[in-house]
């Protein structure tokens, strides 16, 4: 067995020990109190306002990856990238939808583009850096399981039963496969630096979401989850130079 071949096989396994874990767990129902934000003050009428205002980002971030497409350093990740960009776009327009009447129906709206660019994203690495045929066959397949995670979960929600677990795969996968991905294998059109710094944006944003209520007290003007909006949207940023810029060395092992 070839090095190569040996880090695919070891990333395939650590792929299959994290699905077999989090499914190793009993189910997993969306928690009631996952809608009451810390910061539900209205300004000018609009309920939430913070939470709803600080999801616009999304939007403009997407629409300005949309306008810069032509900038793409490799036009075989163009149909990822088309993607990402409409589903992070889409993702400003649900989640300021959801914020507006906070609950497990509105969620749905929020989640689902979400998903969507996650999976997009995941499939450009996984062309990037390991295969490109495998990245580019994964691409649908991936947005569809992603898609039935959401239905899936919204579906049991409605039984009474409701199970998180395989929108936490879909969501939370990616970013522990990513950042082996980064270390283990050589890119070829993907900005290494751009990548970690959405990571490492992405880690403060759920740090910011679980300390929601402890911001606010702390500013008395903007929750966690706000300001945890704000960072994705950084992040997803970085995530765009990372396709856009041009790639000068990433060192990893070779291919």
């Amino acid at each position: 067995m070839t090095a190569l071949a040996a880090r695919r096989l070891f990333v395939g396994a650590v792929s299959a020990a994290a699905i077999a874990a989090v499914f190793w767990l009993d189910r997993v129902p969306q928690d009631p109190g996952y809608h009451k934000f810390a910061d539900g003050g209205a300004f000018f009428g609009i309920p939430n306002f913070w939470n709803v205002a600080t999801s616009m980002p999304f939007l403009f971030v997407g629409l300005i990856g949309l306008a810069r497409r032509s900038q793409l350093q490799v036009q075989a990740l163009q149909i990822q990238y088309l993607v990402l960009c409409t589903g992070v776009g889409l993702v400003g327009l649900g989640s300021s939808y959801y914020h507006l009447a906070p609950s497990t129906p509105t969620l749905v709206w929020d989640r689902l583009p979400m998903t969507v660019a996650f999976m997009a994203l995941f499939s450009a690495v996984i062309q990037d850096r390991i295969g490109e045929r495998l990245g580019r066959v994964l691409l649908w397949p991936l947005i569809v399981a992603g898609i039935a995670t959401i239905v899936w979960w919204y579906w049991s929600e409605l039984e009474g039963r409701g199970d998180l677990r395989p929108y936490a795969v879909v969501q939370f996968l990616p970013m522990l496969l990513i950042p082996l991905m980064l270390l283990l294998f050589r890119g070829k059109g993907l900005r290494d630096a751009w990548l970690w710094s959405a990571l490492a944006t992405y880690v403060l944003a759920k740090a910011a979401e679980y300390l929601d209520a402890a911001i606010y007290a702390a500013t008395e003007f903007l929750g966690g989850h706000a300001l945890k909006h704000l960072l994705a949207a950084i992040a997803v940023w970085w995530v765009l130079r990372a396709f856009l810029d041009p790639v000068t060395t990433n060192l990893r092992p070779g291919t």
